[in-house]
């Protein structure tokens, strides 16, 4: 290895790079006579796929490359050997509208590696996957440390011996490390490769950005979220609170939301006129302005182009009490969701009973998910939820005093980190004095992340000012997600033991 480098430029691959591309090659695969690349072939790659070929060069000089083709993934599926990845020199095997990118060769002059050139061509390799909207990159790679223990070991357990580092290949470890997978093993891949003894590992990495059909407005990456932190007050009629109510939806809106999310509960200041009843009376009294509220605020969703969080309210159902929400739409259409488990307090008092449903929710943003306050400290629907591709959770709640808010704010941090999903928490503050059961009100909206290098280092990405009436904006990217997903430092999600244990639903 040179001991002095002066420039590394990595650039899509000239016809008139040929000579020092064939020096670089042939000193690259010394065991394999006459394997270089001829001029007509390379002429007439650059004229099928040009953007697809890569070098390296130090100093001016090519020491390395990645060539490549797409074809379809069909192709992939079959049993095939080089030459017919290479439609024997022809690429005639090139499908502009494929699905795979396929990797027909890779290599690093020997005095120039352990400078990580081949990470910067495979780096290269994956950002024009993503670019392309491909699918995946797919490669046949050699495993040339084989012949070594070719005559104690078959292909599949060498293998797996790289794979738990009790081997070490030159070719298949560094693929490895690069997040390819192993698909298949391959016989009599490459004529003349003795010393992997012709076989091959078909490997793939997946990208994680690739949509199956593009839509000529595509759906958003960064969304904006509106988390209305709502102040208890006496209102003299629903009406009372649908102006409220508005304002908030004005303001988020106007700051171009894609969703707002209002508290568990924040129409209890109407229940102020039916003080004189049972608590539990005056909730089921209360519960008669639920479907009024579904419209209203469903009007407001399509008139301010914002997808709406309802928080929750009472709702009667064959004369049962369930604590319920509406995902008003701005396409015109609503969902409801149930809090599952009510606390101690609302059986007790109010009588409510658990919901018998949950799932997730598909927006014009992605898949959503929405639990009601005590809902996520229970860690099995989220986790239920992100199986089934959920981005963002949504947890309208309502806490009386700072304790109980810390339940709800850690345990919706760690929904975050165990699901790595983004989590927004909104409730009430102030008092209602003239309310039974509601008198005081403790919040913080906040907004949290995974943790990982691509989000804040405590998992806050933000919070709202405790006990004040306010709104907070903020902005999701769920291509982070993506990433954290496949190539985060930790891979929660990847790396559970399905072998061992499952949460699923039950009688849904």
């Amino acid at each position: 290895m040179q001991t002095q480098i002066n420039k590394v430029e990595l650039r899509n691959l000239e016809f008139d790079d040929y000579k020092q591309l064939k020096n670089s090659m042939v000193e690259s695969y010394p065991e394999m006579a006459n394997s270089y690349w001829r001029s007509n072939d390379i002429k007439k790659l650059l004229t099928t796929f040009p953007e697809g070929q890569f070098v390296i060069l130090v100093d001016g000089i090519v020491v390395g490359s990645a060539l490549s083709l797409i074809v379809d993934e069909k192709f992939v599926d079959k049993r095939h050997n080089y030459n017919q990845v290479v439609g024997n020199y022809t690429f005639s095997t090139h499908n502009p509208n494929g699905e795979i990118l396929y990797g027909i060769d890779v290599f690093i002059h020997p005095h120039y590696r352990g400078l990580r050139l081949g990470r910067r061509l495979y780096d290269a390799r994956k950002e024009l996957c993503e670019q392309l909207n491909l699918k995946a990159i797919v490669f046949a790679g050699r495993i040339p440390n084989y012949s070594q223990h070719a005559k104690r070991i078959t292909p599949k357990t060498y293998i797996d011996k790289v794979k738990h580092k009790e081997l070490h290949d030159p070719v298949l470890s560094f693929q490895l490390s690069n997040d390819f997978h192993v698909l298949r093993i391959i016989k009599n891949y490459l004529e003349g490769d003795e010393e992997s003894k012709e076989f091959a590992v078909l490997l793939e990495w997946n990208n994680v950005y690739y949509e199956e059909s593009p839509k000529l407005i595509n759906q958003k990456s960064v969304i904006r979220l509106g988390l209305i932190q709502w102040q208890m007050r006496q209102l003299n009629n629903i009406e009372a609170l649908f102006e409220q109510a508005e304002f908030f939806i004005d303001v988020v809106s106007g700051y171009g939301s894609d969703f707002a999310l209002f508290p568990e509960l924040f129409i209890a200041p109407l229940m102020a006129d039916y003080n004189h009843l049972s608590e539990a009376e005056a909730i089921r009294e209360l519960a008669r302005y639920s479907e009024p509220i579904r419209k209203r605020f469903q009007e407001f969703a399509i008139s301010y182009n914002i997808n709406i969080i309802t928080g929750s309210m009472p709702y009667l159902e064959n004369n049962n009490l369930y604590n319920v929400g509406f995902l008003c739409k701005r396409d015109g259409t609503s969902e409801m969701y149930t809090k599952i488990h009510v606390t101690p307090n609302e059986v007790q008092h109010w009588g409510m009973k658990g919901g018998s449903e949950f799932k997730t929710f598909d927006t014009d943003c992605g898949k959503i998910g929405i639990l009601i306050c005590y809902d996520v400290e229970f860690p099995e629907l989220s986790r239920i939820m992100a199986n089934e591709g959920m981005n963002i959770l949504f947890v309208p709640f309502l806490t009386d005093t700072q304790n109980a808010y810390t339940r709800v704010k850690h345990c919706s941090q760690a929904r975050a980190i165990e699901n790595e999903c983004y989590v927004a928490i909104a409730g009430c503050v102030g008092n209602l004095p003239k309310v039974n059961n509601m008198d005081i009100q403790y919040a913080q909206a906040s907004v949290f992340t995974p943790s990982d290098f691509a989000f804040p280092s405590n998992g806050v990405k933000a919070e709202a000012t405790p006990n004040t009436e306010m709104t907070l904006i903020v902005d999701v990217d769920l291509n982070l997600l993506k990433h954290l997903h496949e190539h985060g430092s930790v891979r929660i999600l990847k790396d559970r033991r399905n072998d061992l244990y499952e949460i699923k639903k039950l009688n849904q």
